[in-house]
Order: C-alpha cells, then sequence, then structure tokens
C-alpha cells in the first residue's frame, strides 16, 4: 500500500534559478514585486539595500538586474518575521490572512477535506492554481474534495507539508502561466522558496480559541550549516500539534463541528553545493507525517430513525459521533545540477512528490453487523473501529532547461526553452471488509462503517500516466522601458492527447515611476487522476437526513451507462492590464484587472437519485443492486468566466521615533458560468436540473468571498513592536437543500489581528496578541440547509471565534 516508499533521488542539472526578493520590511506582506529596485532590510532601518541577481517566478531570465520591473503581478511574501510573529501556526492560514486572493478557510463536516487544508487563487478551484517549491513542481494531495462549501470536487496541494520556519518567501504570481509551467497554472502560480542561509534559529508557540478549545503548540527549529566548498546546507524540524474545537449548537449536542485534532512531524532539508568551478548541485526535500481526526455527522440514538440502520441501542444508546482519523505521509525531493554550457545556463533536475491518506474510523459501527448479531440472538453489536482503506498520489517530473541572456540583442534579449517529462500515479486501497460489506441483506442495517464507509474491491485502482512537454519563451527589451514577451508550450498527455498553449506579454515605463504592464495567455488543465479514477460509497446528510450515493468512477461501467464522457481537459484564455506606480519614494500602487475564461471545466455533477426519470433503465437496475440512493459523476460540465481587480498599496514612514509601514491590498472578483454542458443521456426530463442544481451551481460560483481586503499596520520602536491587521471579507451566497428561493447569504465580515513584540537582545524576541479579536462569526443559517449541517458553513474565515497566542523566537 506503499506505507513505506524510499525516496527516488536522482541528481542531474538545473533549476529555475536564485530567487530574490524586495520587500518593505516591516510590513508581513511584501509590497508587491512590481518595484524591484529597492528592500528593505530585515525590521530595522528600511535603507535600500541592492539585490543580488535574482528570477522571480513567472520568468525564466537569470542575470536579472536589480532594477527590473516585472511585466506580470507578482506578490512577495518575506516569510522571516512571520515565522517569528504570526497568530496563525501554519502555511496556508498564513497566507490567508496575508494575500487577498489567496483562500483557505478549513473545513469542518466534509470528510476527509477536514484534514487537509486545500488552497486556491482568485476564487477558481484548487487544482487551477500550480504549486511550486524552488521553481519545481509540487505534487498535489492525493484527496479529492467531496465536501464542503469550497473546492468541491477539486483536488490540491496541501501547504501545511512546509514550515514556516523552512520558508524564505513565497510568491505569488497572479497570473495564468500554462504556457511556462503546464497544467494547473490558469488562476496563478504560488512558489513556495526555501531558505539556506547561515545560522540556526528556533520557534516556540501556543495558542486557543477564547473558549477554552483548539489548543495550537508548535516547536520548530532552523540550522543552516556552511560548508568549506562554499556550499550550504540548512535543516528544519517542527511540531505542530492542533487540538480539537467544538462551536456545536447547543453545547453538549451529539456533534462536533470545528478544528480537525491534528499532530504533525515533518522535516526539511534545503541545499547547494559546488561541483568544481562549473556547476552546482542543488537538492531539497520533505518528510511529513501527519495524524489528524475529524468528526462526522451524529447518528441518533433510542427513538430516532438510525435505529437500527445506522446505529445500535446496545452500543450507543444515546448517539454517538463517528471519528474519521487519517494517517497522511508526504514525502518530496528535488535534485538537480546547474552550470554554465558556452554562454548558455543548462539545469538538470529530477522531482518526486508522494502523498497518501489512510483512513481508521473510530467510535463507530457496522450497523449491519449489530442488527445481523441481533437478529441471531445476540445484544446487537458491532466493532467500533475499522480500517476503511485510502488513497495515494505520486509523481514524477523531470525537467531540462536551457536559458541565455544576449545584452547585445536590442537593449537585452533573454532566451529560454526545455523539456519536462512527468510520470503520475494514483491508487486507492480497499478497507477491511466490515468497513463496506452488508451482513444482513437489505432493509436491516446500513453497510460499512457509520461516518465514513470503507473503499470496497470495485474502488480499488493502480492507474497512471505520463505526459511529454516541450516548452520555449523569449523576452525582448526593445528599450530600457519597452519590453515584450512570447512563451509557448506543447504538451502530449497519454490519456488524452495534445495540447498546445500560449502567452505574450508586455509593460511600458511611461515614466521613472509609472509602468504600464499586461498579458494575454491560453492555458490549460489535466483532469486529475484523482478525478478520473476516484470510486466510493459515501453518506451524506440531505436536510438532516442521509443518502448513500455512489460516486461512480469516469471510464467505468457506471459512468458509461449514465452517457457520461471521458474527462478532457479544462482550456482557459487568462487577460491581465494594470499599473504600477511609485509617485514618491516610499509610496507603491499596484493595480491590476483580468478576466479568466474556462471551457470545460471538471466538476462534481449533482446527485441523480436512484427514482429519476432522467437516468436509464440500466443505471437504476445498478444503484438498485449496490443498495445507494444516488449517483454522482466528475463531468466537463461547465464553462466559467472570472473577472476582477487587484490592488496593492504600500507606504513607510517614520513616525516619531519609529516606523510605521502600511500596506493595504484588496482582490474583487466574480466568477459566472457561461454554460452548462449536459450530457445528452440526462438531458431529458430532470436531469439538466439535477446535473448542476443551483446548489452545486453556487460552489463553483461563490466558491469564496467576492470581496477580501487587509490593511496592515506595523511599527517598530527600539526593541518593541507592534502589528494591527484588518481582514475584509466579502459576502458568500450559498445554495441549499430545499433549493430558490431558500439561499444562505453570508454577509461581509471584518476581523482583526494583533500582536505586541519585545526583543529582549538581538536573538530573543517575545510576541503575544490575539487573531479574530473581535470574535468574528458568519451569518447565521438554517442547520438543514447547509452543506456540514451546522449553524455555519466553512465560509470566508471559519467558524471557531476569537483565539490568543504567544510566540518565541530564539536565534543563536
Amino acid at each position: 500500500m506503499g506505507k513505506s516508499r524510499l525516496w527516488k533521488a536522482l541528481w542531474a542539472a538545473g533549476a529555475f534559478g536564485c530567487v530574490a526578493a524586495l520587500t518593505p520590511a516591516a510590513v508581513a506582506f511584501a509590497a508587491e514585486e512590481a518595484d524591484a529596485e529597492t528592500a528593505q532590510d530585515g525590521a530595522k532601518s528600511g535603507e535600500a539595500q541592492e539585490l543580488e541577481t535574482i528570477s522571480v517566478v513567472g520568468s525564466r531570465r537569470y542575470g536579472r538586474s536589480s532594477d527590473t520591473l516585472t511585466p506580470v503581478p507578482v506578490d512577495i511574501v518575506p516569510m522571516a518575521e512571520v515565522a517569528e510573529k504570526s497568530p496563525q501556526f501554519d502555511l496556508a492560514q498564513t497566507l490567508q490572512y496575508i494575500a487577498p486572493s489567496f483562500n483557505s478557510t478549513r473545513q469542518t463536516g466534509a470528510d476527509n477535506a477536514d484534514l487537509v487544508d486545500s488552497a486556491m487563487l482568485r476564487g477558481l478551484g484548487s487544482d487551477q492554481t500550480l504549486v511550486l517549491v524552488n521553481n519545481k513542481r509540487q505534487h498535489q494531495a492525493a484527496i479529492v474534495n467531496l465536501f464542503g462549501a469550497r473546492n468541491r470536487g477539486n483536488t490540491g496541494t496541501d501547504f501545511n507539508t512546509i514550515p514556516q520556519l523552512a520558508v524564505e518567501r513565497v510568491e505569488i504570481l497572479r497570473d495564468g502561466a500554462a504556457a511556462q509551467y503546464g497544467s494547473d497554472a490558469i488562476a496563478g502560480v504560488v512558489n513556495v522558496v526555501l531558505k539556506k542561509t547561515p545560522g540556526c534559529e528556533a520557534v516556540a508557540g501556543y495558542g486557543q480559541y477564547s473558549r477554552g478549545d483548539g489548543e495550537n503548540t508548535l516547536a520548530s527549529a532552523y540550522c543552516g550549516f556552511e560548508l568549506n566548498n562554499g556550499g550550504v546546507i540548512a535543516l528544519t524540524g517542527e511540531w505542530l500539534k492542533r487540538g480539537r474545537s467544538d462551536r456545536s449548537e447547543p453545547r453538549g449536542s451529539p456533534r462536533t463541528i470545528g478544528d480537525t485534532k491534528m499532530d504533525n512531524r515533518t522535516l526539511f532539508v534545503n541545499g547547494e553545493v559546488p561541483l568544481g568551478e562549473v556547476a552546482h548541485f542543488y537538492f531539497s526535500g520533505g518528510y511529513q507525517d501527519r495524524y489528524a481526526s475529524s468528526g462526522a455527522f451524529a447518528r441518533g440514538g433510542i427513538g430516532s430513525d438510525d435505529i437500527p440502520s445506522r446505529n445500535s441501542e446496545a452500543m450507543y444508546p444515546n448517539g454517538f459521533v463517528p471519528y474519521i482519523n487519517g494517517d497522511i505521509e508526504d514525502r518530496t525531493l528535488i535534485a538537480g545540477v546547474w552550470g554554465n554550457i558556452g554562454e548558455w545556463r543548462a539545469d538538470v533536475s529530477q522531482t518526486y512528490g508522494y502523498n497518501e491518506l489512510l483512513n481508521n474510523i473510530s467510535n463507530t459501527l457496522n450497523a449491519s453487523i449489530a442488527n445481523e448479531d441481533l437478529l441471531n440472538g445476540g445484544r446487537g453489536i458491532s466493532p467500533t473501529k475499522f480500517d476503511a482503506g485510502g488513497y495515494a498520489f505520486t509523481q514524477y517530473t523531470s525537467n531540462l532547461d536551457f536559458s541565455r541572456y544576449l545584452d547585445s540583442v536590442l537593449a537585452g534579449t533573454n532566451v529560454a526553452f526545455g523539456l519536462e517529462r512527468r510520470r503520475e500515479q494514483y491508487e486507492i486501497f480497499a478497507g477491511e471488509k466490515g468497513s463496506w460489506f452488508d451482513y444482513d441483506g437489505p432493509g436491516g442495517g446500513n453497510a460499512g462503517s457509520q461516518g465514513y464507509p470503507g473503499f470496497q474491491p470495485s474502488d480499488v485502482t493502480d492507474s497512471s500516466r505520463t505526459s511529454w512537454a516541450g516548452y520555449g519563451d523569449v523576452e525582448f527589451n526593445w528599450t530600457d522601458r519597452f519590453m515584450t514577451g512570447a512563451a509557448a508550450r506543447f504538451e502530449h498527455y497519454d490519456d488524452f492527447g495534445n495540447t498546445t498553449t500560449g502567452k505574450l506579454t508586455s509593460s511600458f515605463k511611461a515614466t521613472d515611476t509609472f509602468l504600464l504592464r499586461g498579458s494575454v495567455s491560453t492555458g490549460f488543465r489535466a483532469p486529475s487522476l484523482q478525478q478520473r479514477d476516484f470510486q466510493s460509497t459515501y453518506t451524506e446528510f440531505v436536510s438532516g437526513e442521509p443518502l448513500d450515493i455512489l460516486l461512480a468512477r469516469n471510464g467505468g461501467p457506471i459512468a458509461n451507462a449514465a452517457g457520461i464522457e471521458p474527462l478532457r481537459e479544462e482550456k482557459a484564455k487568462s487577460f491581465t492590464l494594470g499599473f504600477t506606480w511609485s509617485p514618491l519614494d516610499n509610496l507603491t500602487l499596484t493595480v491590476d484587472g483580468y478576466r479568466i475564461d474556462i471551457d470545460n471545466r471538471v466538476v462534481l455533477s449533482g446527485q441523480f437519485p436512484v427514482d429519476s426519470t432522467a437516468i436509464s433503465d440500466e443505471l437504476h437496475d445498478i444503484l438498485v443492486l449496490k443498495g445507494v440512493g444516488a449517483a454522482a459523476f466528475f463531468v466537463n460540465a461547465v464553462d466559467t468566466r472570472t473577472t476582477g481587480i487587484d490592488l496593492t498599496l504600500a507606504h513607510n514612514t517614520q513616525v516619531g521615533d519609529g516606523e510605521l509601514s502600511t500596506y493595504f491590498a484588496l482582490n474583487h472578483g466574480k466568477t459566472e458560468i457561461r454554460k452548462v454542458n449536459v450530457p445528452a443521456a440526462l438531458a431529458n426530463d430532470d436531469g439538466p436540473d439535477i446535473f448542476l442544481s443551483d446548489r452545486e451551481r453556487r460552489f463553483i460560483e461563490d466558491g469564496a468571498p467576492s470581496t477580501k481586503a487587509t490593511l496592515t499596520f506595523d511599527y517598530s520602536l527600539g526593541k518593541w513592536g507592534a502589528m494591527f491587521k484588518v481582514i475584509h471579507f466579502g459576502s458568500q451566497t450559498q445554495g441549499s437543500f430545499s433549493g430558490p428561493p431558500i439561499l444562505l447569504h453570508y454577509g461581509p465580515k471584518t476581523s482583526a489581528d494583533f500582536s505586541v513584540s519585545y526583543a529582549f537582545n538581538d536573538n530573543v524576541k517575545l510576541t503575544v496578541g490575539g487573531a479574530n479579536i473581535f470574535d468574528q462569526f458568519p451569518t447565521r443559517q438554517n442547520p438543514d440547509e447547509t452543506d456540514n449541517g451546522h449553524i455555519y458553513d466553512s465560509v470566508q474565515f471559519g467558524l471557531n471565534g476569537a483565539s490568543y497566542f504567544t510566540r518565541l523566537a530564539v536565534k543563536f
């Protein structure tokens, strides 16, 4: 089952490059990319320093001078102070409260989606955002989200496998980049740059919610070691433990709603070693074990309809909450060599990624076992724990890249090209028989472990695919003020064929302080193996009533009986136009408008009940035979258009004897479904309404707040520092189980974080503060209509209320 895998390390030559960041120093989130002319020093001086040679995500140019302005919007989040002072202890939540275009809300009551915090850009799906680590493609998590008010039907990368202290900075490219990086880069790219600076530091932290639960305990340490030959090796270890929180109402009810219980143990390595005078060997790797537990929907006791269908009077007379316990393994390894061949920079690398989630269900029962025991004269007893199986995803990526900067052509021209081969594998493992089998036949107790039925032998898969890509790009600096760029990529997938994408960029420095920029590109996203090959029987609670649903594998006999076509790639067109303006030395403004059109988006369909007149007799008979009430499918279901605007404003100034850094950032966007692609076999009777109901439509159109903005004030005075951050979340409207006109409207809410820091000396700093200090909650709803059966869904900023924390940072 891949429970223990050896890393497959290969070294060869190259990386997208050394990257340096510039930021307003005392601000937790960098002033935008646009003006790379100055960088602030730490949290102290604010004097400009010259940067080393840089290459920022979105360009393959090396040898970039420090006064180059980027033609596409790239936000840079420096992590040094974040790791010391942030109220949030994991990377996903940290970025959630810093970058307005980035959304990652913790789920609750959403099965395995509670265990992995996926993230997205600009309100699109988490699998439409490409994640890189040190400019190399990072693997996705094995999970596919089936529940929740966001990322429904999506896969994505698990940011929380990376410790904060291991990260130098995070670069967020807010622009389509599939022509440069391949599949998934439709909404943008997030590049996590790992740290390899000499020296050691450690951070210890503790926090909890104001209601006394959800404790967070953090212990993290980093050390960078210089080698005699000029190389460096950096090691980071982290232990992060999160306690369960419970916001169920009324208090003491048989339900657990809140943060998942979690125990993360992580080790990261990053380094680079010269190989003589001509080449450099670089490497990085991550190893995480995570033990997580979330509460499923409660089952009723004596007097409820759940006996004998979902409970046993002898076992849980007062009802019970099953717990979905996930053991997660995540492994990543990057190795490569870069060097110069004549005037060309050459780079060859190998990346390996593996993510596995195994489910163990506790405080549960198989009601069919209990009922069979009762019918045979027993008390009605079942085992209370089951191995429910799980799934794993493996990715191997090989790259060969060449680049050259020609300073004698025009005002400077950069040429780059390369090849990529990627191999992906997806596995589903069956659970033990008791986790899925029906022991007493139809009409008695329900089959499988309550809370999370195990994967059946018919669900098991071990599938793979291979893709090959060739790509190239060129950047022309026609003058020192005007540049254009072009990129093209051809890619072949052995499961759906070929695709070609392209991108054009341009920037014009109208004055020394004003830059116009824009881009137009085509893009694509290959349907994930998780979407293509996932199959499971699960229970959803519709208006509080349980419904067993079969999610049928694409290309399998059940999907074929429904007339579902094989999944094909999503295709996108992206347009960005904006400007950067620095009217003062200490003031920078950026504005970028965007439009993203996506055709044939892969989404999770509505649930076709067994009595629907739209399904065929063949499909009806299959569902009856399997004892489920409905079927759902992954389908290239919709064409969408996303439009919006991003704005950033950064300002530094002296206030009294201290320095005040102010940063404002805003994203406002809207996604609309332009067309619904109903399969012909399901286009009759109630088929179209079920295929994409109002509820499913709103998961796509309103998966993130319409507006998100942050306003940060960071003040430093001698040994003291203070941070006050206001985070505004716009409205969201979710569909209901009853359908229109009943809608779940979540009004706009404004949260705030605050902290105070004191530096005892240059090496020891203590920070105390709070998050959501005004104790904000989403708009209250009818729990029979929400996706998680609670008065709040997991929208906007979550449902836990205020929290308080302290961090101690030590350098040595």
